[in-house]
């Protein structure tokens, strides 16, 4: 059942604060509130002074607005909710096996496994729903002029119908978020982030003639991806498939529904990325499932995407990095040349944020490196032979961090780590000291064994770990 559409504030809350009489909608959240709450006898925050709401309330009359009113009044959305295509994930749900994503409830497998949504993936068609993805407009003369200051790219060089994959970082040069740019028009941009970003590109858009528009609910968003993803688009959208190039983006129709297709994924294999207006979402949706039974289409979850994109070498903010405004200790903070994301850094481009910082590390260099790592297998068996054991390749991705070694010193850690069924390879993708971080080095991994910890060899790899041809081919 889809839950009825409220409004995600656009620096994703759970909870909107209205005060009595007014119509308010500054984000709290409910401890903030019994912070705010005016104190009990013993000094706690007094429960009776906040009243929370299950629904949306009324808007009350300014005049009934008392300063000097005890209680703080909200207006609490049920979260998660459905995405626009709810009604029909539903329904193919049937492991029921749910997460959180931005406020919205996302199919982590749709079956009891992920295996034929991976299959799909890797071997057919496969449709995930990704609207979740935090989505902004970027319009006006100085629309250029934001971009640029905002990313380490250079915007400059992206032409009209153009899809970059970037990073921004904050003075300090670290690493903020990463996501895609695609070049509309001259001066319009489409800008996706995992993490809320309004407010970050409003303060740097200061003084210049651009429109920012969150319109993270107003565009659906399905990832068409695999083998047969461009037959299948070539068979139901009318657009110009066949000559759409890797990372680019055009128009079209599906299903008489007015949609942006671009070339690109999460995936490291051939595939699609269609942005949908949310009241139609439905619609394509339908369009596409019914033609794909011939391409072997099949709704594929985050387990699955899991899987694809560490064989793809991709990273997964919060699991692979943290972002610099999240970060506790300097140590989680990021460079982009700490990231893989040096190739993305344009220094000589005009001034944007962090860019001193950046000069330093450019020159300088930095204590760390990303890279890829492949478990040597045969350890593992001769490590669970000891105990009596066979070893079991993982049902999943793994995003729980484990250590890395040379010898006895602790060189780094393995930050997500996943079976490839397609390579028959246990792979990770790690971060190492830059000195440890040459193709071929041999580091060793902690592996538990009936709660002991051992360490198995790895040897650092090239990425991305699995690359086809077909994922950049000029004809599909």
């Amino acid at each position: 059942m889809r839950s009825s559409p409220v409004r995600r504030h656009p620096e994703g809350p759970r909870f909107h604060q209205q005060a009595e009489g007014s119509g308010a909608g500054r984000t709290i959240d409910v401890m903030r509130a019994r912070s705010l709450a005016p104190p009990g006898e013993n000094g706690s925050a007094r429960d009776d002074a906040i009243e929370e709401f299950p629904l949306r309330l009324p808007i009350r009359s300014p005049s009934a607005y008392n300063p000097a009113a005890n209680k703080i009044f909200y207006e609490a959305t049920h979260l998660p909710i459905g995405t626009a295509f709810h009604e029909r994930t539903f329904p193919l749900c049937h492991s029921l096996n749910y997460r959180e994503w931005s406020g919205y409830y996302t199919v982590s497998v749709y079956e009891v496994h992920h295996e034929h949504e991976y299959n799909a993936i890797r071997n057919a068609a496969a449709l995930i729903d990704i609207s979740p993805l935090y989505k902004y407009l970027i319009t006006g003369k100085d629309a250029t002029r934001l971009v640029n200051r905002v990313i380490t790219r250079d915007i400059n060089k992206v032409k009209v119908g153009q899809v970059i994959y970037c990073c921004w970082c904050d003075e300090e040069g670290k690493v903020i978020d990463d996501g895609t740019i695609s070049r509309l028009e001259e001066n319009v941009y489409r800008w996706t982030a995992a993490d809320p970003s309004l407010r970050w590109f409003r303060q740097n858009g200061l003084n210049m003639d651009v429109r920012i528009d969150d319109i993270s609910e107003k565009i659906a968003a399905l990832a068409l991806q695999g083998p047969t993803s461009a037959k299948l688009l070539k068979a139901v959208a009318q657009a110009d498939i066949a000559n759409l190039k890797y990372f680019r983006v055009t128009r079209g129709k599906i299903a008489g529904v007015p949609v942006d297709i671009s070339r690109t994924g999460y995936t490291g294999d051939l595939g699609y990325e269609i942005w949908i207006p949310a009241g139609d979402a439905v619609k394509v949706w339908d369009a596409l499932t019914q033609n794909g039974r011939q391409f072997d289409l099949h709704a594929a979850g985050m387990l699955a995407l899991d899987v694809a994109r560490t064989e793809a070498g991709l990273l997964l903010i919060e699991v692979d990095y943290t972002s610099s405004k999240k970060a506790l200790i300097p140590q989680q903070k990021y460079s982009p040349y700490e990231l893989g994301f040096g190739k993305m850094v344009h220094l000589e481009k005009e001034n944007f944020i962090g860019k001193r910082a950046l000069e330093k590390d450019a020159e300088n260099g930095v204590p760390r490196q990303f890279v890829g790592v492949q478990v040597d297998w045969t350890d593992v068996e001769q490590l669970y032979e000891r105990y009596g054991l066979t070893p079991a390749a993982p049902a999943q991705a793994s995003r729980v961090a484990v250590p890395l070694y040379s010898g006895d010193k602790q060189v780094g850690k393995a930050t997500t780590t996943s079976w490839s069924p397609i390579l028959k390879k246990m792979i990770a993708l790690a971060s190492v000291e830059t000195e440890y971080s040459k193709l071929g080095t041999t580091l060793q991994m902690e592996i538990t064994i009936e709660a002991i910890r051992l360490k198995t060899n790895v040897k650092v790899t090239a990425m991305p770990f699995f690359n086809p041809p077909r994922k950049t081919a000029s004809k599909v």
